[in-house]
């Protein structure tokens, strides 16, 4: 019974979705003149003159795009306790996220606002578009099985207890309204650990007896998670433990090459799987089409978007796009302005639009994560495809991995190329064939690499380096990254990454 009560609140929010799909500009204009007009008393909206009522573009030529380095001086008095700096009011917690390969972590505000108008109405938009996909499947019946990190005091205002950092989802977990921490196991005491290897352990003994009926989280961790709990049950497969598992809302990373492990760790055709898109700055998209990977962009949470397009990605002051004015099939780098006090903050995600009515996107990759050591342009949309396609070839699946440039020596007849360290559940029987395939993928998909790899004029083929088991986690452990939403950089144009990884394995 409070499931079907909990389903009828949440549908409650089918005509919302419905209204930004079919007037996404007005309800754009709406979120911004609302973001301008609260912050207007505030530093930067006094600065910037928002009470002025500026348009987008001249909203646009007034107030910089910024990534979190620019954006940091402000953001650090925000941290130490300011008011009204980016902002109305004082600021009590941060989601802590590293997101590029640089070791200094990232703190991002999380305002009340951002918490209820982004990250809970998205979240009940989903459960909403779930129930209505999946009506059958009851999702609300059972318990969401949902993985995260920690929180901890606020290293910049330590002797005031009620400001915390940490991962994104411990955030929200600590915030949930009743109804959510309702449908949800495991227990905070438990979700909320920091030690990694005792959480999944004590979180796999108590939902031995748990009707679970989704999950939400991160693949990698997910799957770590699923085989301890496989095992302490004495089970063939999940589905023995968990008969009503039904959904997986997954995110962080792509879900191509994890999709075949996950088959044969929950297999049948009863489950379904659903992308969401969902980072420390905000819920920006998901998946509201099971037969389509493409996302949903939720367009009336508090964020107002931006598009940088790719060849203004290195720009000092690069020209943005409206939503409007965005095209199908080119890749954009986001910009956002948010009810947190992010203001046309350049998060590093990519996108390219699939749809313009609804608008819809896949995630392209990183502005900072890509391969063009040699002009081949390779994105984290190309290596997935490319490594879900070896994996079908060679019937194995990935657990991680990450790639990076073969550069160029001394010699006269030298030519570059990219070295691949995967960590597989089990190694391919033809380890070559699998390299074979996934070459042959990425020249399918990605012209400037099969440019460059013609006749091996100036790449050589891939070089596949197979990981230890654990491999990646064990690096994950060393920089202090495990658990959470933390995740191996998938591409990099230098070798530092690869480098430090492989000293691991040495």
């Amino acid at each position: 019974m409070i499931g079907s009560i909990l389903t009828w609140a949440v549908q409650r929010r089918l005509a919302s979705i419905d209204h930004f799909r079919q007037h996404p500009h007005e309800v754009q204009q709406r979120v911004f003149r609302e973001l301008l007009r609260t912050a207007g008393a505030t530093e930067w909206g006094r600065r910037y003159g928002f009470l002025d009522a500026p348009g987008p573009r001249e909203f646009a030529q007034r107030v910089p795009v910024s990534s979190y380095e620019q954006l940091y001086p402000a953001l650090e008095r925000v941290l130490r306790g300011e008011a009204d700096v980016l902002w109305p009011g004082r600021v009590l917690w941060f989601a802590k996220s590293s997101g590029t390969t640089n070791a200094r972590s990232k703190f991002i505000p999380v305002t009340p606002e951002s918490l209820h108008e982004s990250h809970y109405r998205a979240g009940r938009d989903m459960t909403a578009t779930a129930t209505l996909l999946y009506p059958e499947s009851r999702v609300l019946a059972g318990k969401t099985l949902s993985l995260g990190g920690t929180h901890a005091p606020n290293p910049f205002r330590p002797d005031e207890k009620d400001s915390r950092v940490g991962d994104v989802s411990a955030v929200i977990m600590q915030n949930l309204p009743g109804w959510a921490e309702y449908i949800r196991t495991p227990p905070l005491e438990l979700a909320l650990l920091d030690e990694w290897e005792e959480k999944i352990e004590r979180i796999a003994r108590h939902v031995q007896g748990v009707n679970v009926s989704v999950l939400a989280g991160v693949p990698t961790w997910m799957i770590v998670l699923l085989r301890r709990v496989t095992e302490l049950a004495g089970a063939a497969n999940i589905t023995e433990v968990w008969p009503n598992l039904r959904l997986f809302l997954h995110g962080a990373v792509a879900f191509g090459p994890y999709r075949e492990l996950f088959r044969q760790m929950i297999p049948g055709e009863q489950m379904g799987y659903l992308e969401i898109y969902n980072a420390s700055e905000g819920y920006f998209a998901f998946q509201d089409q099971p037969a389509s990977e493409d996302l949903l962009l939720l367009l009336d949470h508090g964020i107002y978007y931006e598009f940088i397009p790719a060849d203004q990605f290195d720009a000092e002051n690069p020209q943005t796009l409206m939503l409007e004015e965005v095209e199908l099939g080119r890749s954009y780098a986001l910009v956002i302005s948010t009810n947190a006090g992010l203001w046309r903050y350049k998060i590093g995600d990519t996108v390219r639009f699939t749809s313009l009515a609804p608008y819809r996107i896949r995630i392209t990759g990183r502005t900072k994560h890509f391969l063009n050591a040699f002009g081949e342009e390779v994105v984290i949309e190309n290596t997935d495809a490319a490594i879900a396609a070896a994996c079908r070839a060679t019937h194995t699946t990935v657990q991680d991995y990450t790639a990076a440039p073969i550069y160029f020596d001394a010699t006269e007849a030298s030519r570059g190329g990219h070295q691949w360290l995967i960590e597989f559940t089990h190694p391919p029987q033809d380890p070559q064939h699998f390299t074979q395939v996934l070459d042959e993928t990425l020249r399918q998909l990605n012209s400037d690499y099969d440019a460059k790899r013609h006749r091996d004029l100036a790449l050589l083929p891939p070089v596949l380096t197979v990981a230890p088991a654990g491999t990646f986690g064990r690096w994950l452990a060393r920089k202090g990254k495990l658990g959470g939403q933390h995740k191996v950089p998938r591409l990099s144009n230098s070798r530092e990454l690869l480098e430090d990884i492989l000293q691991g394995i040495a």
